[in-house]
């Protein structure tokens, strides 16, 4: 299974995408930096908050507008990214799946395995906080430092599917309402698919150059996340006090659980399913493991990948297929530490989670 919050390289070979749609790198977040500047930004902000007050209204000044401009600059990538990876990625997946048996069985394994990480992202994270709920101090100083207005209910079913229906799918991109704009982008391609080649290989190639430039931008976007991060994490140190350390380890905590219980998962998976030794399992993954922990890619680690496959006894031919169509397709972990940072927040909030609400 790929590693937890996939922040690896995007496809970017007709093997890797199934479709023949080039995309460049995914931008890597430079990791050592940005976790310094959030311990620099936290420990400063703290200091400041205790040692320095009278000084906190002129470095605020300074850190608050550099902390919302990064973060503004990272938002505005998001609606025309996700468009064009929804666009590309239900296109490739329907373009391969009706290539072969293969792909069709692998596909519906993926489906299969991120609905059991969905299903991970709804009860680990629910366990945990109802045995260590959220600080009570630090849950208020964050909601006092985010301001934001919290719904008195969840919809209901109807006024849900209503929602994500988009009336005008433009209003809907402006105003950063997400699902409507996935499920317009998802049957927008599904429609495509059944163009002639001219029209589907245009609209194909304009989406994927929108994907593309976007990625770029954004890649410009991240290597300046350590400025970002430290005035943020100093902006919010210095306004929630300690409450806003402990609910950031409190929260780390929690949402990584969900995923490693997923990548957890993938050792009785094997054992049980694939009838692999899991002596013999564990082995294999480890180098692969390493790789893409230090690479934080699962494309640069697809040669790591086959070579465990190749060791694990499995067909060439099947590696070579179903490696790429994972790298391009399948984050196993992705749906259950996102979901879970939904879970989280909602708890955060006092926002409860009826069984309607998860499904």
């Amino acid at each position: 299974m790929n590693q937890p919050h996939e922040h690896g390289n995007a496809p970017t070979s007709e093997s890797a995408t199934g479709g023949g749609l080039v995309l460049p790198p995914i931008a890597q977040i430079p990791a050592g930096w940005t976790f310094a500047a959030l311990i620099i930004g936290l420990g400063g902000g703290l200091a400041l908050a205790f040692a320095a007050p009278a000084t906190m209204p002129r470095v605020l000044a300074v850190a608050g507008p550099i902390g919302e401009l990064w973060l503004r600059a990272l938002q505005a990538t998001i609606v025309p990214l996700v468009a064009a990876l929804i666009f590309t990625g239900v296109y490739q997946t329907v373009r391969t799946a009706s290539a072969s048996d293969m792909a069709r069985r692998s596909l519906g394994l993926f489906v299969a395995v991120l609905g059991f990480a969905a299903l991970v992202a709804l009860i680990v994270p629910t366990l945990l906080l109802a045995w260590v709920p959220v600080p009570a101090s630090a849950g208020l100083a964050l909601r006092a430092s985010l301001g934001g207005n919290v719904p008195a209910a969840l919809p209901g079913v109807a006024e849900y599917f209503r929602s994500i229906v988009p009336a005008n799918v433009l209003d809907a991109a402006a105003n950063d309402r997400m699902l409507p704009l996935i499920l317009f982008m998802s049957v927008f391609a599904l429609a495509t698919t059944r163009l002639v080649p001219v029209q589907r290989d245009a609209l194909a190639t304009l989406f994927a150059a929108l994907a593309g430039a976007m990625l770029v931008v954004i890649g410009w976007v991240l290597a300046l996340a350590p400025i970002g991060v430290l005035a943020l994490s100093l902006t919010v140190a210095a306004k929630s006090g300690p409450a806003a350390v402990g609910a950031l380890a409190h929260y780390i905590i929690v949402v990584t659980a969900a995923g490693t219980v997923v990548w957890l998962a993938a050792y009785p998976f094997a054992a049980l399913i694939a009838r692999q030794p899991l002596g013999r399992f564990a082995r294999a993954m480890l180098p692969v493991q390493v790789f893409a922990l230090s690479t934080q890619s699962s494309l640069a680690s697809l040669p790591a990948m086959l070579g465990a496959c190749e060791r694990l006894g499995v067909r060439g031919s099947t590696a070579e297929f179903v490696m790429p169509l994972a790298v391009a397709l399948f984050r196993a972990t992705s749906p259950a530490m996102n979901l879970g940072v939904v879970v989280y927040v909602a708890h955060w909030y006092g926002v409860p989670l009826t069984a309607g609400a998860c499904a």
